[in-house]
C-alpha cells in the first residue's frame, strides 16, 4: 500500500474551454498549444515521484492520451464546483488507504519534483501543506486526512483563496507548512514570464 497519493487535476483539451483568459489574448488554438506544454511540464515534474498518481480529467477520460499511459490512474472529476471536485478526489484517495495526499493542477510552470517531495515530507509532521501561487490561490494542497471545511465557502479562482484557506486552518486548529510561492500560467503576462524562463534555461 503506497502511503503517498498525488492528485493531478487536468482539463480536457477542448479549444475555447482551455486557458480561456489566455485565449482572449492569443486565440483558442495558441492557448491550447501552451496548455499542452504545461501538461508536458507537469508530467515531467511528477514522473519520478514515488507515489500513487491519479489524473482527474475535467469532463471525460482521455484514455488514449499517451502522456498518462504509464504509472497514472485515470479518473473523471465529480462535483458541482472546484471545491467539491477536490474534496471528492481526496476522499477517493483516503478511501484507497492513502496516509498523505497532495493535489496539484497543471498550470504551474515553476513546479518541480522537489516541491512535491518537500510537500509529502512536511505532511509527516503537519496537518496541511500549501503551495502559495502568486495570484493569491495555491498550486498545491496537501492533507494528512480529509478536511471538508477547506473546500467550502470559497470563491474559486480569486485572489482570496489562499488567505481564506489559511483562516480555515487557524480556526480548525490545523498545523500548516507553506512551500515557496510560485507562478501559475493564466494570462498573457504569465505567458511572457514563462517564455523568459524557457529562454533563460536555453541560454
Amino acid at each position: 500500500m503506497t502511503p503517498n497519493h498525488l492528485i493531478i487535476f487536468v482539463k480536457n483539451r477542448i479549444p475555447g474551454r482551455t486557458k480561456t483568459r489566455l485565449a482572449q489574448s492569443i486565440g483558442d488554438e495558441a492557448a491550447l498549444q501552451v496548455y499542452d506544454e504545461l501538461l508536458v511540464h507537469t508530467h515531467a515534474a511528477t514522473l519520478e515521484l514515488k507515489a500513487h498518481k491519479w489524473v482527474f480529467f475535467s469532463d471525460y477520460l482521455e484514455e488514449k492520451n499517451s502522456l498518462w499511459q504509464q504509472g497514472y490512474e485515470l479518473q473523471v472529476q465529480q462535483g458541482k464546483d472546484l471545491g467539491e471536485r477536490m474534496q471528492l478526489a481526496f476522499e477517493k484517495c483516503f478511501s484507497e488507504g492513502a496516509q498523505r495526499v497532495c493535489i496539484i493542477g497543471s498550470d504551474c510552470f515553476e513546479l518541480e519534483t522537489s516541491h512535491l517531495k518537500k510537500a509529502f515530507e512536511a505532511l509527516k509532521q503537519k496537518d496541511v501543506v500549501l503551495g502559495p501561487a502568486a495570484d493569491g490561490g495555491y498550486y498545491l494542497l496537501g492533507l494528512q486526512e480529509q478536511q471538508p471545511e477547506l473546500f467550502k465557502n470559497k470563491i474559486w479562482s480569486t485572489p482570496d483563496v489562499l488567505s481564506d484557506t489559511l483562516l480555515d486552518c487557524k480556526r480548525l486548529g490545523l498545523s500548516v507548512r507553506q512551500l515557496p510561492q510560485l507562478y501559475d500560467l493564466d494570462d498573457v503576462r504569465d505567458l511572457k514570464r514563462y517564455r523568459q524562463k524557457q529562454n533563460g534555461m536555453q541560454g
